[in-house]
Parts: C-alpha cells; sequence; structure tokens
C-alpha cells in the first residue's frame, strides 16, 4: 500500500514534536516496600519529524507500546525508546508516563492503615547525544505559619502546602525518597486517615516546627543538593492559603555536579 506519510510535504519545514497523548495502560512501577506495585498510567509519547517527511506512522507508537510491557525502569524505558526511535526513523524520541503511586501511611499515634495516592510521572528522552530520566512527584504536606504563630496569643493559621519536585538522577532512586523528602520538609506530613489521638500529634507536631513556603522549598532543594544521586532539580512549593484570598509559591532550580 501507498505510504502517504513519506510523501514530501507541502511545507518543507520540520517537526519539533509529533505523536500520540492519552493512551492508558495499566503499570508495574518499582516500590520499596513490596518490589513493585500496579497503577494504571496515562502515556504519551513523541518524535522528531523532519521537512522531508508529510507525517509519522502513529500506529507504530502504539504497537511499541504494546510490545513493551515492562516494569518501568531506566533501563526499560530506554529500550521502549530504542524501539520507537529506531521504528519512526527518529533522531530523538520521548515518552511520558503520568500516573498515581500509592504509598500505605499509618497513622503516627494509633496506627491506623491508610493508602496516600502521590501524582508521578516518568519522562524519557532518547536522542544520539544519550537518554534524558527526569522524575516528577507532588507531594502535599501541612504548614503552619511562623509569623502568624509568633504574633497570636492562641493558635496560627495553617495550610495545605503542595511540593512539586522534578530531578533527573545518575542512577535509580526510590519515589520513596523523594516523597520522604519533601515531607520532612513542612511542618508535618497529610494523613488519609487520623484517629483523634492522631489529630493531637500532628497538630502538635507541626506548630512545634512552623515553616515559610520559603523554608519548605529551601529543605528540600538542601536534601536533594546532598542526595548524591542528583544532576538537576527544580523545586517549587505552593501553599494554598487560609487566611488570603491568593496562594503563596517559591521555586528553586539547580543543575549539579556530574
Amino acid at each position: 500500500m501507498e505510504d502517504v506519510q513519506r510523501h514530501a510535504p507541502q511545507v518543507a519545514l520540520s517537526i519539533d514534536t509529533v505523536g500520540v497523548r492519552g493512551i492508558t495502560l495499566p503499570l508495574l512501577v518499582r516500590d520499596r516496600a513490596e518490589g513493585s506495585r500496579q497503577t494504571v498510567a496515562r502515556v504519551d509519547m513523541g518524535v522528531d519529524l523532519p521537512s522531508s517527511f508529510k507525517g509519522t506512522h502513529m500506529s507504530r507508537f502504539v504497537e511499541a507500546l504494546e510490545q513493551w510491557n515492562e516494569t518501568i525502569s531506566y533501563q526499560s524505558v530506554r529500550r521502549l525508546l530504542a524501539t520507537i526511535k529506531e521504528r519512526l526513523e527518529a533522531r530523538r524520541a520521548y515518552v511520558h508516563f503520568s500516573f498515581p503511586y500509592f504509598v500505605r501511611k499509618n497513622a503516627p499515634s494509633s496506627g491506623s492503615p491508610g493508602v496516600v495516592s502521590y501524582d508521578c510521572r516518568l519522562t524519557g528522552e532518547l536522542s544520539d547525544e544519550g537518554q534524558v530520566f527526569v522524575l516528577d512527584v507532588a507531594v502535599p504536606v501541612m504548614t503552619v505559619c511562623p509569623c502568624s504563630k509568633a504574633i497570636s496569643r492562641e493558635g496560627a493559621h495553617s495550610q495545605r502546602t503542595m511540593v512539586h519536585l522534578s530531578v533527573r538522577m545518575r542512577h535509580f532512586c526510590w519515589i520513596e525518597d523523594f516523597i520522604e523528602i519533601a515531607e520532612a520538609a513542612g511542618s508535618s506530613p497529610v494523613y488519609t486517615l487520623l484517629k483523634r489521638e492522631d489529630e493531637k500529634y500532628v497538630t502538635e507536631h507541626a506548630f512545634a516546627q512552623p515553616t515559610f513556603v520559603e523554608d519548605v522549598v529551601r529543605n528540600v532543594a538542601q536534601s536533594l543538593m546532598d542526595h548524591g544521586q542528583i544532576t538537576w532539580f527544580r523545586v517549587e512549593v505552593e501553599s494554598m492559603e487560609s487566611i488570603h484570598s491568593h496562594n503563596a509559591f517559591a521555586c528553586i532550580e539547580r543543575t549539579l555536579p556530574e
């Protein structure tokens, strides 16, 4: 059959990225506690397209993904990208896996079990220059305002704060490592199930270590700089303010020595 995609386009411009978005599939993710964990991912894939090709072969992305079916890792994503790159005759290929990552977390006093979901994204890109592998994790924490606590006779205002981490790694690192870094940077972690004794513990623990959004972003950045396996990171912290009509945010981005 005629390969229309290989025809010359009327406008001879190269395309930076072309591909498919929104494929949903079951996915196995490496899990520190149990070895691996099942989740559901939304997958986007793309390649560059030279000016001499009218279009790309969209079905080949789906075929490559269907035949891949592996636990997600640096090596397995590289194999998928190499397959896409070869089948699409591209110089550069990328894939995004967006998925919820579930961690079982017991309440701090009662030990009541609950599962917390963290939004994650893994991005792999393969070109002639090598592979880039970036992990994005969104972690909710609780923060207590130091200024409010210092000037108030009773209590202080607190808020839900989102810590967004993007990291480029030398080698494989557990997602749980970065969740723990983010949770340690705030006033308190966030839990799914809390009994009254747990609420007492969380409240007292949080008010004992109030943090500005600036404190949180610096705490996370320092931990990533000390991590040893990170070559680049971007941390953005956004506080959903409880007594203001606006949010507060802070961001740090650094490239670390190889």
